[in-house]
């Protein structure tokens, strides 16, 4: 009965017409219904209250500097969260990602939330269906299991079958969840302003950060929205074989109640139940990085909840994707942004990474960036000692949390889903591979967008990467293609146009001196080591000894070493796909450009020079 009166009570928020977050509507409605507001203040500051109370005394008798006694704090406020509802588990979740805001040991702690919670009355989900559906449940569906086979803080899933014969998932949204998260939010929103105003500690916005969180689970509770995901996600991945997304029944799908195609795997951290699909665990986690990555990299629309619920291995070898409540989108500009700081990470030019840090959004332009940039090479320099196929990235962030926590960071709401979202991946390719390391996994595709893409910043950023002072590193393009290339998806094509798209730009003249005198020098040497060998050959008399002794060696000191030319040769050529037909068809662009044609000429006269002063030296005399 107790249950019934509540959904006839009818959702207080919905009927008030708030169908989207709104600070201002939300602080209107709650003034003329003091009553709710007073109720279930006593229920979240009573126990919030005894916790922050308990932890002021632990401050003062300085039993917080034992690590133990902090740990055991930090999991009683995450219970706490977890007891209090979803809003307060979102909330925790959201500054799970916020280093910038919550201290070390409690964001570990946070970022262990599970957003799970018992399930609801059976007779209430049925009710839900047919009055966002508008029709009896069993005229939508053929069979509908009135048991949830899952449950989470928002909603419900049962299982079911259409009247055209399709196994389905059904997700039902909890009786009066917005007015219960409406109010939360409320409630954390003041919270949160009183803590800006007298706490001067706290460097972070977090009524903003609240805001963002309200927008967020707002979205979430719109199922319609989710659809739309669903289709999106599927449509930018349909070409991918590997990639699965069910199919949303729109005739059956509303803002309170989601039908999709029941998807039969098994979660990726099950590895005995992977394996029993006759697949390498493996391998399905390389698929899932892939993915996210291009996620993240390309298509700029990423699932920020990627836990192992989320991810199903299919018999068929397909990765399917589910819940798709939790998107976030991240412009060209912060991509392009992420790549340029990766550059800089890797060339250890420090000063410009704390710049990026500022582009991208972690720190306002008047912060004083100098006693950044050392925090930062402390932090970096021994990962990028060994490598960044082996950094550890948990480790990483766990450096710079502290960094974070003690310099004036605030961490744009799309990289709090972005780290999320990578911490989570980790976590499960871990308990796949305890080797495993992302940002190694991540390298190629850095690497792929700095060879194959034609922004003029990214331009820059390879530049930077591929040139010291004035010499370039074929070492580093070599290991740049090879890295990109080891994910089979390097576009040759496009490639082959960046290199001579740079070779020929304003920026590649540098480029094009060294490349001449690189070849004049070895065609120089050659060209003169055959002479010396032909010379050798003649009587005695007939040898031109003086010009025997100018000859070039060809292992002398100052000529460039072109094994790297020959090794990213090798490796272009090892690619699948390769074929000589694409270095060919360029040919009539060489031919047309006039820098082409002007190389040809200093090569030439490279060539003229060099037997001049070689000759000359012969008729003076001189072997040098």
């Amino acid at each position: 009965m107790a249950a019934v009166a509540q959904h006839e009570l009818g959702d207080f928020i919905e009927a008030a017409g708030l169908l989207e977050y709104d600070p201002a509507a939300i602080t209107r409605i709650y003034a003329g219904h003091p009553q709710r507001l007073l109720r279930r203040l006593w229920q979240t500051l009573v126990p919030i209250g005894l916790l922050l109370l308990g932890v002021g005394v632990d401050k003062l008798l300085g039993l917080l500097s034992n690590q133990e006694r902090a740990r055991t704090r930090a999991r009683e406020c995450a219970n706490l969260l977890v007891d209090l509802g979803p809003a307060f588990i979102k909330a925790g979740q959201a500054l799970s990602t916020r280093p910038d805001i919550v201290p070390p040991v409690l964001l570990e702690e946070l970022a262990q939330l599970q957003d799970q919670l018992p399930g609801f009355d059976s007779d209430l989900a049925m009710a839900c269906i047919e009055d966002d559906l508008g029709a009896p449940v069993d005229s939508i569906y053929a069979e509908l299991d009135r048991e949830p086979i899952s449950a989470a803080s928002l909603g419900q899933v049962h299982q079911g079958y259409l009247k055209g014969g399709q196994k389905v998932a059904v997700k039902v949204q909890r009786p009066g969840l917005r007015e219960q998260i409406t109010l939360d939010l409320y409630i954390v929103r003041n919270i949160a302003a009183w803590l800006n105003t007298n706490i001067g500690l706290i460097r972070s916005d977090l009524v903003a950060l609240i805001d963002e969180l309200g927008s967020r689970v707002f979205e979430e509770m719109d199922y319609l929205n989710e659809a739309d995901n669903a289709n999106k996600f599927r449509e930018l991945h349909k070409q991918n074989p590997r990639i699965a997304v069910p199919e949303i029944f729109t005739e059956a799908t509303s803002r309170r109640v989601l039908t999709m195609e029941w998807i039969d795997g098994v979660k990726l951290t099950n590895l005995e139940a992977v394996r029993d699909l006759g697949i390498d665990p493996n391998d399905m986690v390389e698929v899932g990085v892939s993915c996210s990555l291009q996620q993240l990299l390309e298509h700029g629309f990423f699932h920020a909840d990627p836990h192992p619920g989320n991810l199903l291995a299919m018999a068929d070898g397909r990765l399917c994707y589910l819940d798709f409540g939790m998107m976030s989108e991240v412009s060209r500009e912060s991509r392009t942004g992420l790549i340029q700081a990766v550059v800089h990470l890797v060339n250890r030019n420090f000063e410009k990474l704390s710049k990026d840090f500022v582009t991208l959004g972690f720190l306002a332009e008047d912060v004083n960036l100098e006693p950044i940039v050392p925090a930062f090479e402390s932090v970096f320099s021994q990962a990028i000692e060994m490598g960044v196929n082996r950094m550890d990235f948990k480790s990483v962030t766990d450096d710079m949390s502290g960094v974070m926590y003690k310099f004036p960071f605030r961490v744009p709401p799309y990289y709090a889903l972005i780290l999320r979202s990578l911490v989570t991946l980790e976590g499960i390719a871990l308990s796949v591979d305890s080797e495993f390391k992302i940002l190694g996994a991540a390298y190629p595709y850095f690497a792929r967008r700095l060879m194959e893409d034609p922004d003029p910043q990214l331009r820059q950023s390879l530049k930077e990467m591929l040139f010291e002072g004035d010499a370039f590193r074929w070492t580093r393009l070599e290991g740049l293609v090879a890295s990109a290339a080891s994910q089979n998806q390097l576009d040759l094509e496009a490639l082959l146009d960046q290199v001579l798209d740079f070779l020929f730009s304003a920026n590649g003249g540098m480029l094009r001196n060294q490349l001449v005198e690189a070849v004049a020098d070895r065609l120089d040497a050659i060209g003169w080591t055959a002479l010396q060998r032909i010379g050798r050959r003649l009587p005695r008399p007939f040898q031109p000894t003086l010009l025997l002794d100018v000859a070039p060696s060809l292992n002398e000191d100052n000529y460039l070493d072109l094994e790297p030319i020959r090794q990213l040769i090798s490796v272009l050529q090892q690619l699948p796909g390769f074929n000589p037909d694409l270095v060919f068809s360029r040919l009539p662009r060489l031919i047309r450009e006039r820098d082409a044609r002007q190389m040809g000429v200093a090569l030439a006269q490279g060539l003229a020079e060099r037997g001049v002063v070689r000759l000359v030296k012969a008729a003076a005399g001189s072997p040098n």
